[in-house]
């Protein structure tokens, strides 16, 4: 909604131009590959809603409550972690609430490996300052396109990083779900810049601690800020608005979901519940969220009266609506401030019943299946919003969840998406990466890094998957049902990748997943080396069949129980790397 005085301002094509495409980062690598490598297509998404799979669970075996919690509450068990979880206690349900709980308080998990890892990879932007990633990366003379979006880069490496090595598994996977649900394309104008304030001061903080504390600062980051433009909302002489962008989203993808959207219904007609509540939003409700949300900007020379050295939030009462507004049926009174209307207006949308069915639905399909019991989701919803003050709030609503019979008792409901393939890979073959990237930008190829040359080796084929970490450009994030991973894209990219992890050497000639060397001297016939390694990447039995399939294939025509030449024999170890690939893209590794 333009009004004519307000200030020129730039509109988003106007932001510093950048590469096409965010695969261009590792395009470099495309002439070092062996033919057949194409480029990325597009993934298939559902045109409408799918519907749940008949009978997928009747058909795939149950496994242990330690497979199921280690595959989905993390992202894949290590090698000694189902030991560890079954030591946990007796039962089924004493070492699932023990190592819930554990989980549950990350602070309390020694990281010390992974700490170490990450201050090896000598990232230089993971502890700045909001302001000094805001004149380092944005404002300095000019900075480079690697420059601009270093902090984004090295944020997306470290999660690599703690997905791969950390202990606080959890949390790893509460930070990934939450990034996906606030999505933002991180490799833009400011929001680069910005990215590691927008990872560690808002979505770690609070990951596991209280939604509304997560969306007031989602609400103030930087990064939200320009990525939805409301950046730009103002008002014009205290009344009206002028972009719509991120209340709108906020409405319907981050708090209360399209579901409830009652479109151009006029206010009045919006149906109640028995407390005389909307059961949902209309076009009404996203203006007088836009007009609350006036003036909530930040430090950036765009805007006249600001100097844009320190790109801190500014409430801005001189361009914010001063009109009365009404939103889901509560009046919020005329002449007060953008804070008071702004988390007034946020208070109003997370203990809406709404709000609680929404995220406790993305939570029980992220933790569950695609389409999980209603019964668990409004138990969860129920909870949500009640505790919608409590600090805590996320971590009784996961706790809820993740102790129910239908986490426990759910299996192939889900299937791992392109990063799961990846990191639980990585997990389960206890391969070596150290995810380095050299900034600036190396500009020949000769000159690369040992390091850099494997991190991108490994982002060149990664992203054919199409599922980029902070690089999906609609704000409705990844999608989360098996149905729009299905495909042929993602499918033949993830096995290109699990291939390339296990048959090439790095670049000094080791390994990267040294499978030979982690069968143990005494497993050299087909038979044994099969059941070591179903052992190692499923943690579980698999049906004769597909046993039978794995070790003819090893065997290769020769009697199963023979020792094979493993030691001498370059063909017997090129078999085996295969075996192991093979094992790390079938229907059984892929299960959640």
């Amino acid at each position: 909604m333009p009004y004519p005085n307000l200030p020129a301002l730039p509109q988003p094509q106007s932001r510093p131009s950048r590469p096409p495409s965010r695969p261009g980062l590792f395009s470099a690598l495309a002439g070092h590959f062996p033919a057949g490598y194409p480029a990325p297509t597009g993934m298939r998404r559902p045109g409408k809603p799918v519907a749940p799979p008949g009978g997928t669970s009747s058909t795939v075996t149950l496994p242990s409550v330690a497979v199921v919690a280690l595959n989905r509450m993390a992202f894949g068990p290590r090698p000694g972690d189902i030991a560890a979880f079954n030591a946990l206690g007796g039962t089924d349900t004493a070492r699932l609430t023990a190592y819930v709980d554990q989980q549950l308080s990350p602070t309390s998990i020694s990281d010390t490996d992974c700490d170490n890892r990450i201050a090896a990879a000598t990232y230089q932007t993971l502890n700045k300052t909001a302001t000094q990633l805001f004149q380092d990366h944005h404002l300095a003379d000019p900075p480079t396109w690697e420059q601009r979006i270093q902090p984004a880069l090295e944020t997306e490496l470290a999660t690599w990083m703690r997905a791969v090595y950390s202990k606080r598994q959890l949390l790893e996977s509460m930070v990934h779900f939450w990034h996906n649900h606030f999505s933002m394309y991180a490799y833009e104008f400011l929001e680069g810049p910005m990215w590691v304030q927008v990872d560690r001061d808002v979505i770690r903080a609070n990951a596991l601690g209280n939604f509304r504390a997560m969306l007031g600062g989602i609400a103030r980051s930087q990064s939200m800020l320009v990525y939805l433009d409301n950046f730009i909302n103002f008002a014009d002489s205290g009344v009206g608005y002028s972009n719509e962008n991120f209340a709108r989203e906020c409405l319907e993808l981050h708090c209360l979901g399209a579901t409830v959207s009652y479109g151009n219904t006029p206010r009045n007609l919006v149906p109640t519940d028995g407390n005389g509540v909307p059961l949902g939003y209309c076009q009404e409700d996203v203006q007088d969220l836009a007009r609350a949300l006036t003036g909530w900007t930040f430090d950036i020379d765009y805007i006249p009266g600001q100097a844009g050295t320190t790109g801190q939030f500014v409430y801005r009462n001189d361009l914010h609506s001063t009109e009365a507004k009404i939103l889901l049926g509560t009046q919020m009174a005329s002449g007060r401030t953008a804070q008071v209307d702004g988390n007034q207006a946020l208070d109003i949308l997370v203990q809406h019943p709404a709000c609680g069915k929404f995220i406790a639905k993305k939570l029980c399909r992220r933790l569950v299946g695609d389409f999980p019991p209603q019964s668990l989701v409004d138990s969860a919803a129920a909870l949500f919003t009640s505790q919608w003050q409590a600090p805590d709030q996320l971590k009784q609503v996961v706790r809820h969840i993740l102790l129910s019979n239908e986490f426990r008792t759910t299996w192939g409901e889900k299937i791992k998406r392109p990063f799961e393939i990846a990191v639980s890979a990585l997990r389960a073959s206890s391969a070596e990466l150290r995810f380095y990237y050299q900034i600036p930008y190396p500009p020949d190829y000769n000159t690369w890094h040992v390091d850099m040359m494997d991190t991108s080796g490994l982002h060149y084929l990664y992203e054919m998957g199409n599922q980029i970490l902070f690089g999906w450009h609609p704000p409705n994030g990844h999608p989360d049902i098996r149905g729009a991973w299905q495909a042929s894209s993602p499918r033949v990219a993830c096995w290109r990748l699990v291939n390339w992890l296990v048959e090439t050497q790095q670049a000094n000639g080791t390994w990267r997943l040294n499978v030979i060397g982690q069968t143990p001297s005494g497993v050299r016939s087909a038979n044994e080396i099969v059941d070591f390694w179903i052992d190692r990447i499923y943690g579980r039995a698999l049906s004769a069949f597909d046993r039978d399939q794995l070790v003819d294939f090893m065997a290769s025509g020769h009697n199963a129980d023979l020792d094979l030449p493993l030691d001498t024999d370059d063909a017997t170890q090129d078999r085996l790397r295969s075996l192991v690939a093979l094992m790390f893209m079938s229907p059984e590794f892929l299960w959640r």
